[in-house]
């Protein structure tokens, strides 16, 4: 039987045939979006998109669009660019999210650079806003990468995460003549090394404090609650993790609270709300907490202003008084030695 592992450009080909790139496996990191400004037309831009996919507001189109457009669009986009404001990094004039995922994929791609040499190519993209998917599978695939692995940085399974980001990547392949092939990496929120990454950010944070926290909140995106039963196994996934991340951190299940933060419209959102959690911690007399997010893969607004501004108003406002955010897991060299151990299974077979 013909070698099938040849790639097609090493198959002998007619003299006056143009040059085609060496080929090449990408590494291509997703996250999940960002503005491209503070400003009310950059916010608005990036909602309309954010807002518009079907994986993250399911309602049909006749119903949400005229909310979307008429009401929505119109007043929030002065409130989110003022947060935005907030936690911008003027330096470079982007999004934290942006600056982080960035200096993510620069790691992996040296670390991968030290094994693989030149055949591997690492990027990143947005599944909303800038750079976009499709912007970046066509340069990827302008420098020769006919395979590539699609990483989205969510370690929770989610319908309006991880599924909306592998959408969007294949809708990019239905436009192209000469698809790449694709891999699609599997939520990894009980993968050892990522739980390992997270319990070392947690001692880190610890040690650094005069007394130990009375409670450990772990908070996550929240999300519909009829999602649950409709096949969606964020939820589970979300308990899975802090489950693990109890027994890494060799501490009773009491120290851990499981929480969900940016509830978002009138539906019922799974619970409990991590605002209201760390409201009744206060009212009841605990006056030292420290919160970490595992579901976001780098430090964003629904962390850096949503948990670390108004969550922890609401802690003390109820009474507490000592609140710690322990940042994500960001560039941290043993969150990036895990998302490694996670894309060499995924690149098995690819690579040599």
């Amino acid at each position: 039987m013909p070698d099938t592992t040849i790639p097609a450009t090493d198959v002998q080909k007619p003299s006056d045939h143009p040059d085609l790139p060496k080929p090449k496996v990408g590494i291509l990191v997703a996250n999940l979006g960002t503005p491209d400004g503070t400003d009310y037309w950059s916010i608005r831009r990036y909602l309309d998109e954010f807002l518009s996919d079907r994986r993250v507001v399911d309602y049909p189109a006749w119903k949400w669009q005229p909310i979307l457009k008429g009401i929505i669009l119109t007043m929030r986009p002065r409130k989110s660019g003022a947060a935005y404001r907030k936690i911008w990094n003027t330096q470079r004039d982007e999004s934290p999210l942006l600056t982080i995922t960035r200096a993510q994929s620069e790691k992996i791609a040296a670390r991968l650079g030290e094994k693989y040499a030149d055949q591997i190519v690492v990027d990143f993209c947005m599944r909303y806003g800038n750079p976009s998917t499709e912007s970046v599978i066509r340069r990827l695939k302008d420098q020769g990468c006919e395979r590539i692995v699609f990483f989205p940085l969510y370690p929770q399974y989610g319908s309006p995460t991880t599924a909306s980001a592998n959408d969007q990547a294949f809708r990019v392949l239905m436009k192209m003549k000469w698809q790449p092939a694709i891999r699609t990496v599997p939520a990894y929120f009980a993968h050892p090394a990522y739980v390992k990454a997270l319990a070392n950010s947690v001692r880190e944070a610890y040690k650094n404090l005069p007394e130990k926290p009375e409670r450990l909140v772990v908070s996550y995106h929240g999300t519909y609650a009829r999602y649950l039963h409709e096949g969606d196994p964020y939820y589970c996934h979300c308990l899975a993790t802090t489950r693990l991340l109890a027994q890494e951190l060799d501490c009773g299940p009491d120290h851990l609270i499981t929480t969900f933060q940016s509830k978002f419209g009138p539906e019922k959102w799974v619970e409990p709300a991590t605002s209201d959690a760390v409201t009744r911690l206060g009212q009841n007399g605990i006056r030292n907490i420290a919160i970490i997010a595992p579901a976001f893969s780098a430090d964003c607004l629904e962390t850096l202003e949503e948990i670390n501004d108004e969550i922890c108003e609401d802690f003390k406002a109820a009474g507490g008084q000592d609140f710690t955010y322990i940042p994500c897991l960001n560039e941290r060299d043993d969150h990036i030695t895990a998302l490694l151990a996670i894309l060499e299974n995924e690149m098995e077979g690819w690579v040599s």
